[in-house]
């Protein structure tokens, strides 16, 4: 009985943190930033997914970015949907590596900047897919600059609702 309450908590959990997602992912397409170039956003969905790895599991973690980019794909398209889940498919096989595999622990700001990094890439390398060229690579610069800032945004962001997410017993080392 232990077990299917687990189970149920967790389901229940997954079914919450996607909604949180796709709000997250809806209020950051409404804020515009001046200066920002297209495809830029603050990544505030991620979120989700790092809280997902860090305390529920990688499969949960991959179950909510796949869902994530699906959420993408109907909303803003094909496009978006694709390179979503390129980049986001990246980020969390870093984030993965650096926080489960390493045999040492990294800091969550590490972890985050280095998952916007990699999501970053994931998208630019997806874009020259679709394009069929190359040429997207020359966005790299300004992406990873502003994947730094973003990282460091996420895991800022994560670190200040952590108190509130442990006073509801939803923090669970995995």
């Amino acid at each position: 009985m232990v077990n299917r309450s687990k189970k149920i908590k967790q389901v229940a959990l997954t079914g919450l943190l996607f909604a949180l997602a796709m709000t997250l992912s809806l209020i950051e397409g409404m804020i515009t930033f001046p200066g920002l170039l297209p495809g830029m956003k603050m990544g505030l969905a991620n979120i989700v997914v790092m809280y997902a790895l860090f305390f529920m599991g990688t499969k949960q973690a991959l179950l909510l970015d796949v869902l994530k980019a699906l959420f993408v794909f109907l909303v803003s398209g094909p496009t978006a949907g694709f390179l979503s889940l390129c980049g986001g498919t990246l980020s969390l096989l870093v984030m993965w590596v650096l926080y489960r595999v390493l045999p040492f622990r990294l800091t969550w700001f590490i972890i985050s900047v280095c998952g916007a990094l990699a999501h970053n890439i994931g998208q630019l390398l997806g874009a020259s897919v679709i394009l069929n060229t190359s040429l997207s690579l020359y966005y790299a610069p300004v992406m990873l600059i502003m994947g730094l800032i973003m990282g460091t945004l996420t895991s800022i962001s994560l670190k200040a609702i952590l108190p509130a997410i442990e006073k509801l017993g939803l923090v669970e080392k995995k």
